[in-house]
């Protein structure tokens, strides 16, 4: 098996360099709890390069506007119906801020207006290898005073050929586990199992 590497997308629209320190926390979790080989450096790529087909998974995130070119558009596209898995999370975690409304609108330039729909909190995503029963786990973001003030109990997806190629989140999972992973023994409890469980789903579903 090839190592795994954690690869950001860099668009042209927004701030797509967020959250610094949470690849190499994720990435910390899948050596501590997982067998899988780990590539232990983050990659960037370019949505308009056509390095972005050789990743099998792919982080998108930021605070504003999402709009892509429209070569951008089409490997974003590609990508996903080709078998690649994207985790998008909302920095604001506001379903009525810019991230949202314009990651949404996007998503249904790209995919058609319906593509993006919310899962089921029993979804195999929420069981791939720790087990969430009642769905996504709750952040310390949502309900900071930035932001809605609302806990989002769900999240949505596009749905490729039976299985998620897009995962979006307005959880803000991305400042939650931006932190360094030596602190988190201070943690009653690990909150970036979730991320394994993103993670595994993408290289195994």
């Amino acid at each position: 098996m090839k190592p795994f590497f954690f690869t950001r997308i860099q668009y042209n629209s927004g701030n797509w360099d967020t959250d610094q320190r949470m690849p190499s926390n994720l990435l910390h979790s899948l050596v501590e709890y997982t067998t899988i080989p780990v590539d232990q450096k983050e990659k960037v790529v370019q949505l308009s390069s056509n390095e972005i087909f050789k990743s099998p998974f792919c982080y998108l995130s930021g605070h504003k506007l999402v709009e892509f070119s429209s070569q951008e558009r089409d490997h974003f596209r590609r990508y996903v119906q080709n078998g690649g898995f994207v985790f998008a999370d909302d920095c604001n975690h506001d379903i009525d801020g810019l991230f949202a409304k314009s990651f949404e609108q996007e998503m249904a330039r790209t995919f058609g207006p319906k593509a993006l729909q919310k899962i089921p909190n029993n979804h195999p995503i929420y069981h791939s290898f720790f087990d969430f029963y009642d769905g996504p786990p709750t952040t310390s973001f949502e309900l900071n005073g930035w932001g809605d003030d609302l806990v989002h109990d769900y999240l949505k997806a596009v749905i490729v050929n039976g299985r998620i190629g897009v995962l979006y989140s307005n959880k803000d999972y991305g400042c939650e586990w931006d932190y360094d992973f030596r602190n988190k023994r201070f943690l009653a409890e690990d909150n970036t199992k979730f991320g394994v469980n993103i993670v595994t789903y993408a290289l195994t579903v």
